[in-house]
Parts: structure tokens; sequence; C-alpha cells
């Protein structure tokens, strides 16, 4: 407690703003590439990987052998299953050879991907399995193909859903890049770590806090209007 009252008295208050003011916006600029190419890299191999669990599925329009798709998710359960920070240094080989170091936010990208596809796939898996069957059995009765099943009915009437499991992602895949700054990535993380609780500086972290909640509160924001616009439901 009186570490929390001494964290703002005038002169903690005066560092904390000093180092606001040179720091936080290349601190926030970092976050910000770092979250949205994440999400972007994410998306782009969780996205299939979502479609895949529910086409290939014996059930599905198009089947897949029954090893492969308990191989895929004993795979992605697995990845969700590792803690994160203990996942950065299982991946550390994988970001050096892409990367050529391990360290700094570039390099935080790679165990960031890694941690988010799975999550991912398994969300979009999920917008997928709350389609109505019915939609389905009827493209398949005209003659649609696989592909045109996907493109033209699976993926458009699930948009809505999509983009709300995305806008989650993004707010998880924000909160990992915080914890990324305790194992050597940087931005808003670093900032917390290096400057808030080694220094003691606890002005610093809280106020690294307070911009991590702003940001989550604009994504999930942007996220939800932008699914409500995209619900044709509700037109």
């Amino acid at each position: 407690m009186n570490q929390f009252i001494k964290a703002f008295e005038p002169d903690k208050l005066e560092e904390a703003w000093r180092v606001f003011q040179t720091e936080f916006p290349i601190g926030l600029w970092e976050t910000l590439y770092v979250t949205l190419l994440s999400t972007l890299f994410a998306i782009v191999i969780g996205l299939p990987l979502g479609i895949l669990l529910v086409t290939g599925d014996e059930n599905g329009i198009r089947p897949m052998p029954k090893a492969l798709m308990r191989a895929l998710n004993v795979i992605i359960n697995f990845l969700r299953s590792v803690p994160f920070l203990i996942l950065i240094v299982m991946v550390i080989p994988l970001t050096r050879v892409i990367i050529g170091t391990s360290i700094g936010s570039v390099a935080s990208i790679v165990p960031l991907v890694v941690a988010a596809f799975p999550f991912v796939a398994r969300l979009v898996e999920s917008s997928m399995r709350e389609l109505d069957p019915n939609i389905i059995e009827m493209a398949q009765s005209m003659g649609s193909s696989t592909w045109q099943i996907i493109l033209h009915v699976m993926l458009p009437e699930s948009v809505p859903s999509l983009v709300n499991n995305f806008t989650l992602a993004i707010t998880t895949i924000l909160g990992y890049t915080a914890m990324s700054g305790a194992m050597g990535g940087g931005g808003l993380g670093k900032i917390a770590i290096n400057y808030g609780y080694n220094r003691y500086k606890y002005a610093v972290l809280y106020l690294a806090v307070i911009v991590l909640v702003i940001l989550v509160q604009v994504f999930q924001s942007v996220g939800t209007k932008l699914a409500v616009k995209l619900d044709k439901r509700l037109k």
C-alpha cells in the first residue's frame, strides 16, 4: 500500500511524465505494429486451419482422413495449452532462424504468431459451427463444390461472428505483447518492466497499464461496431 501511495508523489509523477513523453510514443508504436502484424499472420494461418477443422470433420462437407484430423487437433491443443512465457523460450531457435535474433519487437512476432494461430483456428471453427446446417445442405443440393460452399456460403454467413472472434484475438495478442516485454520484447510491456517494475517507478507501470487498457477498449469498440454493421440479420 505504501508503494502505491509513493508512486503518486509529485517527484515520482514528474519522473513518470518524462518517461511518458520520451519512451511511450516509441513503445506505443512498437506495441501497435507488433499486435497488428501478429494478428494478421495468425489469421492467415488460423483461418484456413479453422475451416479445415470443420470441413474435414467426419460430418463435414469434405471429410479428411481421421489420422490427419486427429494429429491436427493434437497439435492445436498442445500449442494452446503451453503458457505464453514458456512458449517464447521454446520457439527461440525458430525465432533466430526467421529473424536472426530472439530479442526485440520484431523477434516477438514469431512467438506471438505461434501462440495465436491455434487460438484463431479454434475461434474460426467455433464461428463455422454456428452456421445453420440447412444453408450448407441447400448449397450442396444445388451442386455447389466444396470451394464454392466455403467461399460463397460459409465465410459470408460467418462474417459477423468472425469479426467478433478476431477482435477477441487481437485483444488477447495485445495482452501477450505486454508479457513478451519480460522476455526481451519491446513495446509498452518492456517499458512497464524495465522502467516501472525493475526500477521501482510504479507510476510508469500504472501508466503503461492504463494505455494498454485504452487500446483494448478501442479495439473492442471498433470490432463490435464493425460486426454489428456487417450482420445482415440486423438490417
